[in-house]
């Protein structure tokens, strides 16, 4: 777990924000650095929380979305950078967690193995007695092989699930032969392909990867927050959703090496020729606008009904797991 605090009263004193203001303080939580919560990062490298009158401290649990979760819910961070998914898991055991802006409208996820892998996606049963490496158990990484297992007539007990986090580290399990097969984000999709380490075999990044997969697209990553937090703190949530949005707006006329250099450094990996090609890999899942498409959310409350009975049972409000109200308040104010 690695707590960093941002600098963001020296941002502010280097931008428009009003001096006599003091900045709002806020704890946001994010499960990993994969590239699906770029927006978040790139809106506090641009200086834009601080603007907003936020000072950030961010909790990088860099293991997956459901340690995020778990912060949120027990109340140790104010807003969660986590999977739009979680909302409808929390909501079949009567937690309210809403999300208020969608930072990416697809997948993202990847099936990878080495090169002389034994699976063969042609023939799913084949990937009995392998170990699959996942960001964390409960993230959506994890509900990606199970809801696989499920459409294929597999059990989880066939093979084994091994939370490896994400990123190169989670590339290093796979080079090293800790696991046999890796389901993760970019960056780790590009980096082992980059580094000829491994092959990817499912591919959930295009549209028509996702179709394959999900039946359709399948939002990811959001800003959520809990019920309490959305009725207590509007204006606070309202000032994060400016700043996340207005980072989605500019990244999308701006070239990869340019959304690199404004991500605060530890954000950054060393290789950065290959971080800016992850970038450009990634930028056809990620939100231009962080709208709903309220349309899209029956793909995951499918998936995960499919192999979790608790959400099978539960008869989920779909119109509770999300409001755009936030969003359209600010690109009222900075959509040009």
């Amino acid at each position: 777990m690695k707590l960093w605090a941002l600098a963001a009263t020296v941002a502010a004193f280097l931008t428009a924000a009003p001096m006599t203001q003091a900045a709002e303080p806020v704890r946001i939580g994010v499960g990993s650095f994969n590239l699906n919560n770029l927006p978040f990062p790139l809106a506090v490298g641009l200086g834009y929380y601080a603007e907003e009158g936020l000072d950030v401290t961010m909790e990088n649990f860099a293991a997956g979305g459901s340690k995020a979760l778990q912060a949120l819910v027990s109340g140790s961070v104010d807003v969660g950078v986590g999977f739009y998914d979680h909302t409808i898991q929390m909501q079949s055991v009567r937690k309210e967690v809403v999300s208020v802006a969608l930072l990416a409208h697809n997948s993202g996820l990847v099936l990878a193995g080495p090169e002389n892998t034994r699976f063969d996606p042609a023939k799913p049963e084949t990937i009995k007695g392998l170990n699959v490496g996942i960001t964390a158990p409960g993230s959506s990484s994890d509900f990606f092989i199970r809801y696989y297992l499920k459409r294929h007539g597999l059990n989880p007990s066939d093979i084994g699930i091994i939370g490896v986090g994400s990123g190169p580290t989670a590339v290093v399990a796979l080079e090293q032969g800790k696991i046999d097969l890796l389901v993760n984000y970019d960056p780790a999709a590009t980096i082992l392909t980059e580094r000829k380490i491994g092959k990817i075999l499912i591919d959930g990044r295009s549209a028509a990867g996702a179709t394959e997969i999900y039946g359709g697209l399948y939002p990811t990553s959001t800003l959520y927050v809990t019920g309490a937090t959305l009725k207590a703190k509007p204006e606070m949530i309202q000032k994060a959703v400016n700043a996340t949005v207005r980072a989605m707006l500019w990244a999308q006329s701006h070239s990869a090496e340019e959304i690199m250099a404004k991500l605060p450094p530890s954000f950054v990996p060393e290789d950065k020729e290959g971080y800016a090609q992850a970038i450009r890999n990634a930028m056809p899942i990620l939100s231009p606008d962080g709208l709903f498409d309220p349309a899209t959310l029956q793909v995951p409350l499918d998936v995960l009904s499919a192999f979790n009975p608790q959400v099978a049972g539960a008869a989920i409000d779909l119109n509770k797991t999300y409001t755009n109200a936030f969003v359209e308040k600010a690109l009222a104010q900075y959509r040009k």
